[in-house]
């Protein structure tokens, strides 16, 4: 198996730590190694998030910067931001539904448009970007856009779908899973 590196980036309270739970999870069941580090600081109040994961990896947890194979980004902007952890030829799947910043709600600034966040990723590599956010809510709540994003991701991850899901059931409380893996199948459709 080639290792691959992914970086799961996002705000806080978007999910980027369970989709990273998820894939680790899945890959101790698939007996592949698999590291991660991630960085939450100021998540509890928007913040940005970040999580390096390589799968198949058995050297240190951090990414370096055009390293990754892939991006996942569940907010545009950060995809620009952490954008230079993309390796070239890379793919970058990016959720388009912005959280806007107090900033921009308040009409200090404005937010930047979808077009010229995603236009640098796609001179390093390609880009996959969609509405997360309304696909979540076609499966039945916005709060699975991160499960969406990891329907996306699959396409791309040496672990089967099955694992995948035996691992999502494994952190998701069972009155939520049929959303979630609705939310799963159409984030994977759109790949």
């Amino acid at each position: 198996m080639k290792p691959i590196d992914v970086i799961i980036v996002g705000v806080g309270g978007q999910g980027v730590i369970l989709i990273s739970e998820v894939i680790g999870r899945a890959a101790v069941m698939a007996g592949v190694p698999v590291r991660g580090a991630e960085t939450h600081g100021m998540a509890q109040r928007g913040g940005s998030v970040v999580n390096h994961t390589r799968i198949g990896s058995k050297l240190s947890p951090m990414i370096a910067e055009g390293g990754a194979d892939v991006l996942l980004a569940l907010e545009p902007a950060e995809a620009l931001r952490f954008g230079h952890f993309l390796a070239l030829g890379g793919v970058a799947i990016v959720n388009t539904a912005p959280v806007l910043p107090v900033t921009v709600t308040t009409g200090a600034c404005a937010y930047p448009d979808i077009e010229s966040l995603l236009a640098p990723l796609k001179r390093v590599g390609s880009v996959w970007s969609m509405n997360a956010t309304a696909l979540a809510l076609q499966a039945g709540t916005s709060q699975a856009m991160n499960v969406v994003m990891l329907g996306a991701l699959s396409r791309y991850l040496p672990l089967s779908e099955g694992l995948l899901l035996d691992a999502l059931k494994d952190v998701v409380p069972p009155k939520y899973m049929e959303v979630n893996l609705a939310a799963f199948r159409l984030g994977k459709a759109e790949v």
